[in-house]
């Protein structure tokens, strides 16, 4: 059951990992900006909820985007953490997003297979339909799953992990995700955000071998509420 504290919403914790739903403009990691990360908040939390002398460890295990929302996986044991590492490099974590696009693709199901190039100047990545100097193959498959007045929602399933993988490959076939402006749609959303939503997560826990299958509720907005 996912609760609440100050602005953290925690959905999963143990002695091993703390699993956190993400509100937009949340930055995982400290970065040139110096707003104060997510893995500190949470070190905080966990400092003041078990009384904690000293330093808290904590290990990134993922990323998302300051604009996107939804779960991100923080270890709280470095035994945890190299075993999850070692998880996402063979692919035993699934992770399922939600987006909110402005165009319905074409297909209403399909694989989209391109190779991105992140450009460091404008932190923005190209896709690219065949492999070029500096480019990574990218691979998610996605499937309509409601059409709202003007939008639709989309389930996508990542293969790859690229630098702005979904945003990127959506906006590819025409569908960028509301309120993207670096990807193409026409205007930002209000505050920042971009309907872009790590939805869903599971895999087979690192120490206790359990079945861990977690899902973060979306935030509480309009087009979001229409979604659910």
């Amino acid at each position: 059951m996912a609760s609440t504290k100050g602005n953290l919403e925690v959905l999963f914790e143990d002695n091993h990992l703390i699993i956190v739903n993400k509100k937009s403009g949340d930055i995982v990691q400290g970065d040139k900006t110096g707003d104060t990360p997510l893995s500190d908040i949470i070190k905080q939390y966990i400092k003041e909820k078990y009384n904690k002398p000293g330093n808290v460890f904590l290990g990134v295990v993922h990323r998302l985007d300051r604009p996107t929302t939804g779960i991100i996986v923080f270890a709280r044991t470095s035994k945890a953490l190299e075993r999850f590492n070692k998880m996402l490099r063979n692919k035993d974590v699934h992770k399922t997003y939600w987006a909110v696009v402005k165009n319905k693709p074409k297909e209403l199901q399909n694989t989209l297979i391109g190779y991105l190039r992140k450009n460091p100047k404008n932190n923005k990545s190209t896709s690219y339909t065949s492999e070029i100097e500096g480019s990574k193959k990218a691979i998610l498959h996605y499937k309509l799953i409601k059409s709202l007045d003007n939008y639709h929602l989309l389930e996508v399933d990542l293969e790859t992990g690229r630098h702005h993988q979904i945003r990127c490959q959506l906006s590819s076939i025409g569908s960028p995700i509301r309120g993207d402006l670096k990807y193409g749609f026409d205007r930002s959303n209000k505050d920042a955000s971009i309907h872009l939503h790590a939805r869903k997560i599971e895999f087979t826990h690192p120490v206790t071998k359990d079945l861990i299958s977690i899902i973060a509720p979306t935030p509480n907005e309009v087009i979001w509420n229409a979604c659910n």
